[in-house]
């Protein structure tokens, strides 16, 4: 299986990184017809506005469309996550195309500026209702997205509760304070057929179950194709990614 991994900014070299670990060619994704050569397809975090520019600047957005109707596996981490969603809120003055195919509404830098990044361990009991392991996950949000809405054939699969000393740093905006106070959490990781989407950094953690080969697993359901198996099976690898100076150090 080749998996690209959108690489006009942000994290792509982490993604890179950790395929190349698990012995999985992966492929810069930079053109339209790049596309056509992979079997799936990770967009990483970064700076959403940016990449939607220059997603725009190549022409990626058709192509980026019909290779997610393909039913072909799409995973969207932090701005990736944003980039799927069916709606996007928080944005910039004048706001960003987005690819869609979520049916979510996530909130753009939802947990703050980038000095309000944190680390966090998050409750994934579907995960280990599925396959078996601890239901715990580390997530790592870096100047975060939420999701606020979720549709109904939307899974959630975590979510986070806000602490009280935290709800005066997340969005103030009206729709976002009155999910927050009412709710007092925002869904953080969901899958949707054949996309799944995390507001945290998995690529940056170096457990196994939270990183790309549950992504890699695929299999056909009596109504579906192309659905994600989240894999928890391997869990005794470790995330080192050799000697490029490009790649980050992870949480163990």
């Amino acid at each position: 299986m080749a998996v690209g991994v959108l690489a006009l900014q942000g994290s792509f070299n982490e993604h890179m990184a950790a395929l190349r670990r698990l012995g999985v060619t992966g492929v810069e994704v930079r053109k339209p017809s790049q596309l056509e050569s992979i079997e799936a397809l990770i967009i990483p975090g970064g700076e959403s506005t940016t990449m939607a520019k220059l997603a725009n600047y190549h022409n990626l957005f058709p192509a980026l469309r019909n290779f997610v109707n393909s039913g072909k596996p799409v995973w969207g981490t932090c701005a990736g996550l944003i980039f799927l969603a069916n709606k996007a809120t928080g944005q910039k003055l004048g706001g960003q195309e987005l690819i869609g195919g979520l049916d979510c509404t996530v909130h753009r830098n939802f947990f703050g500026s980038q000095v309000q990044s944190f680390e966090t361990e998050l409750a994934v009991p579907k995960l280990a209702e599925q396959e078996g392991g601890s239901d715990r996950c580390r997530g790592v949000f870096i100047r975060a997205p939420a999701i606020l809405k979720a549709g109904p054939d939307v899974e959630v699969l975590a979510d986070y509760t806000i602490p009280l000393d935290k709800l005066g740093t997340v969005a103030s905006d009206s729709e976002a304070k009155a999910i927050t106070e009412s709710l007092g959490k925002v869904i953080v990781a969901v899958r949707q057929r054949n996309i799944l989407g995390t507001a945290f950094h998995p690529e940056l953690t170096s457990d196994i179950r939270c990183r790309h080969s549950y992504f890699l697993k695929m299999r056909k359901a009596s109504d579906e194709t192309n659905l994600l198996c989240l894999d928890l099976s391997n869990q005794n690898s470790y995330y080192h990614i050799g000697r490029r100076p490009s790649d980050l150090p992870i949480f163990e």
